[in-house]
């Protein structure tokens, strides 16, 4: 097997999501599996976690079509846009539909009527992140519409938060506050109590108990990290993710030599230079050169020259650091937080840009 290879704890990711059940009681937890369970692999995780979620979120039909092929039974939503030409394969796979405009619902309303088959669809309401779903202020006639459809089952109604993980929560409230607006609209109308409500992304489970209604949907910290520095630590998570490689070569290299592309770094005296067969290419990013750090025999040292598409090298100083032994890119004191700042980015793309070619190995 290739030296470089992800590691993933299977029961650490149950306990965290046992941690946030525990939490956020009597609210449900849809576990969110997109981009290959964020980097972590779907074909192992979702099968694994299935039986401990109530619901699994996706973000494209694809993604769902899977998790049915990998024989999973579970109610999976697809959260992000669809089109209509899509919504035979959600009857086919038996998906939920999240109907982000009137015209989706009236077609999906449409088909089932034609088919007579039903389909579960949840209503999205966008209450400030602009991406899609009604806004607020047009969600009236968009639920008058979706009460009248009788061949769909409107099982839930949802929106999503732009900033629930900020030290600000000024915008989170005002998109909580418009979200609650929206579901006083079936009070009103004296409709049936509303269907299943769920607005709690990470930042929100932590920072706004007043967000989680009837479900939240756990994506970052699922899988051990927290939605930035500022999120509140009031759900105990642990990384499930390590990423290791080993040492294949070793060498001195004299003051005067630059190391790698572009002659970005060179050394003030001898020093080992080892080399790490990971780079960009496998998600090491390039931009991170001579800013990130490695684990060697339980002690941090700094990756030198430009980060190569498959390789790239460590200063190790003088110490006897060898070929074939371990070395930890991700894990043991080196936190997706640190890789997110020396790519000046955020942990979500660290870990969802780690590439196919990358072996991941299961612990169960």
């Amino acid at each position: 097997m290739r030296p470089t290879y992800l590691e993933v704890n299977l029961p650490r990711l149950k306990q965290n999501l046992e941690n946030i059940r525990v939490h956020v009681a009597p609210a449900k937890v849809m576990a969110v599996v997109k981009a290959n369970a964020y980097g972590h692999g779907v074909d192992e995780v979702a099968p694994y976690i299935a039986p401990y979620a109530d619901y699994l979120g996706v973000a494209i039909l694809e993604e769902g079509i899977r998790l049915r092929e990998l024989g999973i039974d579970k109610p999976i939503l697809v959260m992000g846009g669809t089109l209509p030409e899509q919504i035979p394969q959600f009857f086919q796979y038996d998906l939920t539909l999240a109907a982000s405009s009137l015209d989706l619902l009236l077609a999906a309303e449409q088909m089932a009527s034609s088919t007579r088959k039903r389909l579960k669809v949840h209503l999205k309401i966008d209450t400030g992140m602009e991406r899609i779903g009604v806004h607020e202020y047009e969600a009236e006639p968009f639920i008058e519409k979706s009460l009248a459809c009788s061949h769909l089952n409107i099982e839930g109604i949802f929106s999503h938060f732009a900033n629930s993980e900020a030290r600000d929560l000024t915008h989170a409230k005002l998109q909580l506050e418009r979200f609650n607006d929206v579901l006083h609209i079936y009070e009103k109308r004296s409709a049936p109590r509303p269907p299943i409500r769920h607005m709690a992304n990470s930042g929100a489970i932590l920072n706004l108990p007043e967000s989680h209604f009837d479900m939240v949907r756990p994506g970052v910290m699922f899988y051990g990290v927290y939605p930035g520095r500022d999120a509140q630590r009031t759900v105990e998570v642990k990384p499930a993710l390590t990423w290791r490689s080993k040492v294949v070569y070793s060498k001195i290299t004299k003051p005067g030599r630059p190391v790698s592309y572009g002659s970005l770094w060179q050394a003030e005296g001898p020093v080992r230079i080892v080399t790490i067969p990971c780079g960009y290419a496998d998600g090491y990013f390039r931009r991170m050169t001579n800013q990130a750090r490695v684990v060697i025999k339980e002690k941090i040292y700094p990756q030198v020259g430009r980060i190569c598409m498959d390789q790239f090298m460590v200063n190790v100083g003088d110490d006897d650091v060898r070929v074939g032994d371990e070395v930890i890119l991700l894990g043991d004191g080196i936190t997706a937080e640190d890789l997110a700042e020396w790519a000046g980015t955020n942990e979500y793309e660290v870990m969802t840009n780690i590439s196919a070619r990358v072996p991941r190995v299961f612990i169960k």
